[in-house]
């Protein structure tokens, strides 16, 4: 795909991006090194997320099993609605009132998701999704300050072996992945998307950001409202269009800022006028 060659005139040093089709997962463009391994800063919560959710599956614990503040549940923590503070273990706010983007939340619900597995949560992540997926080089490190919310690497290649999952679903039941990615949990919530100030509302799946019509935002004009993904801070994105029938994966190694907010958009525009 030619939009994919817009990433070699961004402000960074190393760039790679890959669009991956719904139907079958075939990778309709790839540019850039696909194995090279980026920090994923906050696309690590997806994985995560997606880990809690075969966790929900195994009947390792269920959604709404307590976990966090009192009142919260798992399904409060991949919704951003404990009421947890962004990087502290400290309730701001009542669970289920306010959404509140919570690093603090995602690590709680990985320790949670380990206390009841047995085992490390990077390791039930690399066992119940990575290994399954085929994600060699993608890992959780367990060092991080925040792993579970923020400590991932992984390259584009193993990113897109994520996004046909997400499409196509073989490691979950359809059903749940679309409630995960589809149904707004606790509709109605305004909160701060981080970098795009406050949003009313601010949708969010279980563990996935649900687009809608939030302005401004890091996709483009042209995405679908039922886009849903994540970005992290590091410089990186991955979103699925259901109305494109494609998602798209780009990582760089520069820190998310001004640059991003100005090409990402730009590049998601130019992918899906190129799907159409």
């Amino acid at each position: 795909m030619e939009s994919l060659r817009m990433i070699e005139d961004w402000p960074v040093d190393t760039a790679a991006a890959v669009v991956v089709r719904g139907a079958d997962g075939a990778v309709l463009g790839a540019h850039g090194p696909q194995h090279h391994r980026f920090e994923l800063a906050s696309v690590t919560k997806p994985l995560t997320a997606y880990a809690a959710l075969v966790a929900v599956e195994e009947g390792v614990f269920e959604l709404d099993d307590p976990a966090g503040p009192d009142g919260s549940t798992v399904r409060h923590l991949l919704a951003h609605t404990s009421g947890l503070a962004f990087d502290e273990h400290r309730a701001m706010a009542a669970p289920g009132t306010r959404r509140l983007y919570s690093n603090a939340g995602f690590d709680v619900l990985a320790d949670t998701l380990a206390e009841a597995a047995g085992i490390p949560f990077a390791q039930y992540a690399a066992e119940a999704v990575f290994r399954p997926l085929g994600m060699a080089d993608t890992a959780i490190d367990p060092a991080h300050r925040t792993p579970a919310g923020a400590g991932g690497v992984s390259t584009a290649a193993d990113l897109a072996r994520f996004a046909a999952e997400l499409q196509a679903p073989k490691l979950l039941h359809p059903s749940t992945v679309a409630a995960a990615t589809r149904e707004v949990s606790f509709p109605g919530l305004s909160g701060v998307l981080p970098g795009y100030g406050h949003q009313k509302p601010n949708d969010w799946g279980l563990g996935f950001e649900i687009r809608d019509s939030k302005a401004p935002h890091w996709t483009g004009s042209a995405s679908s409202p039922g886009t849903f993904g994540h970005f992290g801070q590091s410089g990186t994105f991955l979103w699925v269009d259901p109305a494109a029938g494609a998602a798209c994966v780009a990582l760089a190694d520069r820190a998310f800022g001004p640059w991003a907010a100005e090409v990402w958009p730009v590049l998601t525009d130019a992918v899906l006028a190129e799907l159409r």
